[in-house]
């Protein structure tokens, strides 16, 4: 594949393999080229991999405080997996730590502290492979001076003394690279002969000469979604103002899509901007109730409560859809009220009189 014809960044998200823990032969994993635009992406053909799955015979091994670091070989080649170790692996199981041996009136009754133990050793021995045994392992791939491996985020021994599991991975595997990674990533056009960057370009541009004749000073998004219509010419009428839209047809939803893309970007550049948001009286309400509480409690006695601390506690009592660009001029606005103070930087806490 031609670094020039490498798919644009912004569509990643539309190949649905990218979202996934790709089943690629190691071989493949290795020889894959890194994309020239953000690093740790790979392609394999058309495809964007940033995460794979991988299963295969430990080949060597080396322990670290923090992690193992395991060669692991499918058949097709070997790479390198680096696995952290959990909290309870850090900690070597001290024999005496939850008593020595338990007394002939335990023996045969039921002791937490060595079933607990046993539990831990399990654990332990899950996660503590040697040479020759079953890897299955998911994470992220890394180059790291100039050698591809594997970050792992999901790893365990597999038992298979039959190879029924191996057998029936190859299986998957193959049958994946014929219906998927083999095949030529085709996304579906917004219509029959535009493609999503022309139309969200064309959607803009309507956008701005529309803003610019008419000389409009606010609008609300449905006020002008009629405009882009001509880009969508199976679109049915959109409802009048102030009414919800019309369910219909995907191409109509996508119109509602593209606006809402093209408001963003115009909105990123500056071109336009969002004003209702700092006179959202629910939300001004929604924060003030959290610092008020907030600022009572000792945690934030003395500093006040962090702005990052109350964009988490907003999104979580009122709306998922609140930004840090929103919150701030929210913030701003209750303290120009004298609703609330400014402690230090990003700190707030309420105004008591």
């Amino acid at each position: 594949m031609d670094p020039a014809e490498e798919l644009p960044s912004m569509l990643w998200g539309l190949d649905p393999i990218f979202s996934a823990f790709a089943r690629l032969h190691v071989t493949d994993i290795l020889h894959m080229r890194e994309s020239c635009q953000v690093p740790d992406i790979y392609f394999y053909k058309s495809h964007p991999i940033h995460k794979v799955d991988v299963l295969g015979t430990v080949v060597y091994k080396r322990e670290r405080e923090d992690f193992f670091c395991y060669g692991v070989d499918d058949g097709t080649g070997v790479i390198n997996c680096l696995c952290w170790k959990n909290d309870p692996m850090k900690e070597e199981l001290d024999s005496g730590k939850y008593g020595g041996k338990p007394s002939d009136d335990l023996q045969h009754s039921f002791n937490l502290a060595v079933e607990v133990k046993k539990l831990k050793q399990a654990q332990q021995t899950h996660f503590r492979l040697e040479i020759g045994e079953l890897l299955r392992v998911r994470g992220q791939v890394k180059t790291s001076r100039q050698q591809r491996e594997m970050m792992a985020s999901t790893y365990y021994k597999v038992n298979d003394p039959v190879m029924a599991v191996q057998i029936e991975w190859m299986s998957d595997v193959l049958q994946l690279y014929r219906e998927f990674y083999d095949k030529p990533l085709h996304l579906q056009n917004i219509s029959a002969s535009e493609s999503p960057i022309t139309s969200l370009s064309k959607a803009t541009q309507i956008i701005k000469d529309f803003l610019e004749q008419k000389a409009v000073s606010k609008f609300r998004p449905y006020d002008i979604q009629d405009i882009l219509q001509p880009l969508f010419p199976s679109c049915p009428e959109v409802a009048p103002a102030g009414q919800e839209p019309v369910a219909g047809s995907s191409t109509c939803q996508q119109l509602h899509v593209l606006l809402k893309e093209a408001l963003q970007l115009l909105q990123d550049e500056g071109v336009v901007y969002r004003k209702v948001t700092a006179q959202d009286k629910d939300l001004l309400m929604a924060v003030k109730d959290i610092i008020r509480e907030d600022s009572k409690r000792e945690k934030y006695q003395e500093k006040g409560c962090h702005i990052l601390h109350i964009l988490s506690s907003v999104r979580q009592r009122h709306s998922m859809n609140v930004s840090k660009a929103v919150l701030e001029l929210v913030l701003k606005s209750l303290e120009c009220n004298s609703d609330i103070i400014s402690t230090r930087d990003n700190y707030f806490t309420y105004f008591i009189i």
